[in-house]
């Protein structure tokens, strides 16, 4: 699946109060990228991650997948194209606190009436080193395993992509270094997309693809 930004921007407010978020960001991630966007605070990296996934809409520009302008789907129809196609893992693990690791996994997959795939599920939880926590609910949890979770989370209906809002903020740094030596591992075996928000310069150098953005206005690193 291929994914093309083009002019994507995004504005809040008018006048005096308006503010660019976003300026006529283009970018194209193709099969297998390994993409990480670097940015201080307020620079605008969260706003595209949201605009890429579908999470909001742009104020202007465009945004396919494989030609389609998601942009052009209903809400409904963007919500059921989320949780079919695409992976989220955010800073926060957003873990439900009655539910076991294991019904947070496939949650995702009950919510579109879809039964879980066990084998897979438990090759998963073996990749991610959670086999034995699959029971244990998310206050029995490290905070790297909670991670480690979520992650399983976000792959379990096997997504084109997936985009991770720094993954490794809540964590310490040894935990951080294992959470994304496992999602480069998972790239790497399954050939899913991956696209990492940071502000951590170890984390982004990890990529293939490097960019930063800086006041909305996104670049490439050239190696």
């Amino acid at each position: 699946m291929k994914i093309e930004a083009r002019e994507l921007s995004k504005i809040y407010g008018v006048g005096e109060n308006r503010v660019v978020a976003l300026d006529r960001v283009n970018l194209e991630i193709a099969i297998n990228d390994f993409i990480s966007i670097m940015g201080p605070s307020g620079s605008g990296k969260s706003t595209l991650l949201h605009l890429l996934s579908g999470l909001d809409r742009p104020t202007s520009g465009s945004l396919t997948y494989d030609g389609r302008d998601i942009y052009g789907f209903s809400d409904k129809e963007l919500s059921a194209f989320r949780r079919r196609r695409i992976g989220f893992v955010f800073q926060q693990y957003n873990l439900l606190p009655v539910l076991t690791a294991k019904e947070n996994i496939i949650m995702p997959l009950l919510l579109d009436k879809r039964q879980p795939d066990e084998a897979y599920l438990m090759q998963l939880a073996e990749l991610l080193g959670i086999s034995d926590r699959l029971e244990h609910l998310p206050h029995e949890l490290s905070g790297g395993q909670q991670q480690r979770v979520a992650i399983a989370r976000a792959l379990i209906a096997k997504p084109d992509i997936i985009f991770a809002d720094e993954p490794t903020g809540n964590l310490d740094s040894k935990s951080g270094s294992e959470v994304m030596k496992m999602l480069e591992n998972i790239w790497e075996k399954t050939g899913t997309k991956l696209v990492i928000i940071t502000h951590d310069r170890r984390v982004a150098q990890m990529a293939d693809r490097q960019f930063v953005i800086v006041d909305g206005v996104l670049s490439e690193v050239k190696a």
